[in-house]
């Protein structure tokens, strides 16, 4: 025997599958991955030409501070761009 499709089920309209996150997000997100990525490339340098020297240059404010500001805030950044909800859609 072969089953056939119960016509009357199919006048019950289903959910819209939808991404988890829109077009917003991944947006914000390029940008987070932007912050962190920059407060990485500050933190670069503070060699010295030789090993005989030391070079006093690794702790300017720039590596010792506002790097890991810039990355901290970055990672906090991306954890917004993921939490954004997208107003356009309906929420239930």
């Amino acid at each position: 025997m072969k089953k056939t499709k119960n016509t009357t089920a199919e006048a019950v309209p289903e959910k819209e599958a939808r991404m988890a996150l829109g077009p917003a997000n991944y947006k914000l997100m390029l940008i987070g991955f932007g912050i962190i990525v920059l407060g990485f490339i500050l933190m670069v340098g503070g060699a010295s030409p030789s090993p005989d020297q030391f070079n006093y240059d690794m702790f300017s404010f720039r590596r010792i501070t506002l790097a890991p500001i810039l990355v901290l805030g970055g990672f906090a950044f991306e954890i917004y761009a993921i939490m954004k909800r997208d107003n356009k859609t309906k929420h239930e």
